[in-house]
C-alpha cells in the first residue's frame, strides 16, 4: 500500500503541474518569467546546468553525467563547451546535428538516452517548464502567434526573440476558430515523454525500399479527404513523423549514416533554416536538437563520398571514446552487474579492478617516450602517483594520439564474460582468477580480434594476472598484520624513536639499563628499505616524516599509524617480511596445528570483516598466496 500512495502522490503532483489558459496570459506570465521561452538548445544546456558544474583541477566537471557516463570527463566537457553551450546561445553550432562517433559500446547510446531521460524530468521542473498551443500535434511554440512585424516590438518589449513560423493547421485554426485573435489562442503547460512522443522522437532506418518519408514528416490521412475535401487541408494531414513530435524537444537518429539519402535531405533544411518540407503544405518550422550516433568506420565511409558533402558540413562531430582509467572501468562494469540478474553473486574484491586493467591495457596506445610501458601508462591515467612523472607528462601523453580509446575489448564483452563463468559453472562467488580465465578463453571466439592483436590481449592478461598476485600478496598481508596490530604499532614507535634521535642527533636510553645508545641504523634501514628509500634518501625521508610529526603536533593531533601512508607501507611490508615464514607454513599446510588453525581464522575473519570478502573467496585467496609465496 505504500508504493501505491507514492503512485497517487506522484499523480497528484503531476496535476498540480499542469496549466491551461489564453495565449494573453501566457504572455503576462512570460513577462515575469522569460526564460519559459528558451529554445530546444538552450534547455537541454540549461537541463545539465540545473545539476550543478563543479571545477576540479582547473577543468569544468558537469553533475549531469554523473552515475551514468564514466571516465569520460574530457569528451563531456568538450561536448557541453563546444556544442551545448554555444548553442544555447544562438551562435551557428546550433544549425548543425550533433554526430556522436566512437567504439562499440563506448557510451554513445547511454549518453542519448540520458539527455532523453533528463528533458523528460526537466520539463517537470519550473526552469524547464515547456508551454504550447493546445492541441497542436507539433506541440508548438505560442510564440509563432506573434506576427511577423511586430516581432522586432516584441523582442524590445519582452527581451525574446522569436524563430519560426506557426504552422498550416495552426493557422487556419486561428483564423476559422479564433478570428484572427491571437490573445484568445488556448495555451497549455506540457511535459516531454518519448513513450508518448512529446517532445522527443527516435528514427531508426530500416528496409530503404520499404521505409516511408512519412515516418519522418508525417502524411496525408486519406480518411478524412472527402470530409476535408482536399488534400491541402492542414486537418487531412497526420502530423506524426519524429520530426514532427520531436519538436520543441530532442531526436534521436539512430544509425543515421545507413539512411537513404532521401531521409537525410529534410536535415538540410531543418538544420540550416529550422524547417522542413511536408507534402502540400508551406515550409513547417520546427525547433529541435538531431542527436546521430555512429562508428569511425562508417563515418569515413560516408565522408569519404562527395555526394555527402553539404551534409557533412552541417554536422559536429563530437568523439566519444572509450574510458581509459582503470577505477572508472570498474564502476562501468558495477553498473552493469546490478542492472542484471546476477548482482547476488559474490564478486571477491580486486575481481573487478583486475579486469579492468586487462580492458584499459587494449585501449591504450605505446607511447613514443621510451620511459614508459602501458602499465605505467595505466596508472598515470588513473591518477596515481608514478616516480619520475608529472601531470604535465600526463597531458602529454594524452596528446600523442588523438585517437586513443577509439579501439580495444569494450565492457560488454567483459560482463558477458562474467556471465558465462557464473552461469556454466553455476558459481555463488568468483575471483579475479576465475574472470581472467574466462576471458582468456574468450579470445578465441572474438569474431572481430585479429590474430596480431589476440597475441597482444593474451599479453595483458599475463600482465594483469602478474598484478593480481601482488594485490593478492599485499591484502593478505593486510590482514596478517592486522592480526599483529600491536605489534605493528611497537615497530613503528621504534622506528619513529630512532628517527627522532637521528635528526636530533641525540641518543637514546635504554629503558631497562638506562644505557644511552645510538640510534639503530639497521632497524631503520630494514624499514626504509622495504619501499626502496635508497641510502642517499633516507635523511631527506627521515626529516619529511619528523616534520609531519610536528605538523600533527602543531594542531593537536596525534600522529599514529595511519598517519603517513608510506610510512606505513614500510611497516606493513617489513612485518609481513618478518611473518613471511608464519603466512607460508599457514597458508600451505595440509593438516595446521591449533595455534596455525586459530591464525588462518583470524585472517579470515578479517578478510571478510574488513576488506570485503566472503568465507570462500578468504579461503580462496590464503590458499592462492600461499602457493605464490611457496614457488
Amino acid at each position: 500500500m505504500d508504493f501505491l500512495k507514492k503512485v497517487q502522490s506522484y499523480r497528484e503532483e503531476e496535476e498540480n503541474l499542469k496549466w491551461e489558459g489564453t495565449f494573453g496570459e501566457y504572455l503576462d506570465m512570460l513577462r515575469e518569467r522569460p526564460y519559459l521561452a528558451q529554445s530546444s538548445h538552450s534547455r537541454v544546456y540549461n537541463m545539465i546546468k540545473h545539476a550543478g558544474i563543479e571545477e576540479q583541477n582547473g577543468k569544468v566537471h558537469y553533475k549531469f553525467f554523473d552515475d551514468q557516463i564514466f571516465g569520460l570527463e574530457e569528451a563531456m566537457e568538450k561536448l557541453v563547451e563546444e556544442y551545448f553551450h554555444p548553442a544555447a546561445k544562438r551562435l551557428d553550432v546550433k544549425k548543425r546535428i550533433l554526430l556522436l562517433m566512437g567504439p562499440v559500446s563506448g557510451g554513445k547510446s547511454t549518453l542519448v538516452t540520458l539527455l532523453k531521460r533528463g528533458l523528460e524530468r526537466f520539463s517537470h521542473t519550473d526552469e524547464g517548464a515547456v508551454y504550447a498551443i493546445k492541441g497542436c500535434p507539433m506541440h508548438e511554440d505560442p510564440l509563432h502567434l506573434i506576427p511577423q512585424h511586430l516581432r522586432e516590438d516584441f523582442a524590445d518589449e519582452f527581451g525574446v526573440r522569436i524563430e519560426g513560423n506557426l504552422s498550416p493547421l495552426n493557422l487556419m485554426r486561428l483564423e476559422q476558430e479564433f478570428g484572427g485573435r491571437i490573445e484568445d489562442m488556448p495555451v497549455e503547460r506540457i511535459f516531454f515523454s518519448e513513450d508518448k512522443r512529446t517532445g522527443i522522437g527516435t528514427f531508426s532506418p530500416s528496409d530503404p525500399k520499404s521505409q516511408d518519408i512519412a515516418d519522418l514528416t508525417g502524411s496525408i490521412d486519406f480518411s478524412t479527404i472527402a470530409e476535408y475535401g482536399s488534400e491541402s487541408d492542414p486537418r487531412a494531414y497526420r502530423f506524426d513523423g519524429e520530426l514532427n513530435k520531436a519538436n520543441r524537444g530532442i531526436m534521436e537518429f539512430q544509425e543515421m549514416l545507413k539512411c537513404d539519402e532521401k531521409f537525410l535531405w529534410h536535415l538540410l533544411s531543418l538544420t540550416q533554416e529550422g524547417n522542413f518540407k511536408a507534402g502540400r503544405f508551406a515550409l513547417i518550422s520546427a525547433d529541435e536538437m538531431i542527436i546521430a550516433h555512429t562508428n569511425e568506420s562508417e563515418y569515413r565511409s560516408f565522408i569519404s563520398n562527395k555526394k555527402n558533402e553539404a551534409l557533412h558540413s552541417r554536422m559536429i562531430v563530437m568523439p566519444v571514446p572509450y574510458n581509459l582509467k582503470v577505477t572508472q572501468e570498474e564502476r562501468i562494469y558495477d553498473k552493469m552487474i546490478n542492472q542484471s540478474d546476477i548482482r547476488d553473486v559474490h564478486i571477491a574484491p580486486h575481481t573487478l579492478k583486475v579486469a579492468a586493467m586487462f580492458t584499459i591495457m587494449t585501449r591504450l596506445k605505446d607511447s613514443n617516450k621510451n620511459n614508459i610501458d602501458l602499465l605505467k601508462k595505466m596508472r598515470l591515467y588513473d591518477g596515481e602517483t608514478v616516480e619520475g612523472f608529472s601531470d604535465v607528462d600526463v597531458e602529454e601523453l594524452r596528446n600523442e594520439h588523438h585517437d586513443e580509446g577509439m579501439s580495444g575489448i569494450d565492457p560488454r564483452y567483459v560482463i558477458n564474460r562474467i556471465s558465462s563463468t557464473i552461469i556454466k559453472k553455476e558459481m555463488t562467488s568468483i575471483n579475479a582468477l576465475d574472470v581472467l580465465r574466462s576471458l582468456k578463453e574468450g579470445l578465441s571466439s572474438h569474431a572481430s580480434i585479429s590474430k596480431d592483436d589476440r597475441e597482444r590481449y593474451l599479453n595483458f592478461i599475463s600482465v594483469a594476472r602478474k598484478e593480481y598476485d601482488e594485490i593478492a600478496k599485499k591484502e593478505v598481508q593486510k590482514a596478517f598484520v592486522y592480526s599483529y596490530e600491536e605489534s605493528a604499532k611497537t615497530l613503528m614507535d621504534n622506528y619513529l624513536d630512532n628517527v627522532e634521535a637521528y635528526c636530533n642527533k641525540s641518543k637514546l636510553r635504554d629503558p631497562l639499563t638506562g644505557e644511552e645508545l645510538n640510534p639503530d641504523e639497521k632497524l631503520m634501514r630494514s624499514i626504509e628499505e622495504q619501499i626502496g628509500i635508497s641510502e642517499n634518501a633516507k635523511k631527506a625521508f627521515r626529516e619529511e616524516i619528523l616534520i609531519r610529526i610536528s605538523a600533527y603536533a602543531r594542531k593537536g593531533k596525534k600522529f599514529d599509524y595511519s598517519s603517513h601512508e608510506r610510512l606505513r607501507e614500510a611497516i606493513q611490508k617489513k612485518l609481513f617480511a618478518d611473518l613471511k615464514d608464519v603466512v607460508k607454513i599457514t597458508t600451505s599446510t595440509k593438516t595446521p596445528d591449533e595455534q596455525q588453525l586459530k591464525k588462518v581464522n583470524e585472517v579470515v575473519a578479517t578478510l571478510v570483516e574488513e576488506y570485503g570478502y566472503n568465507s570462500s573467496s578468504a579461503n580462496e585467496l590464503l590458499r592462492y598466496v600461499g602457493s605464490l609465496l611457496n614457488r
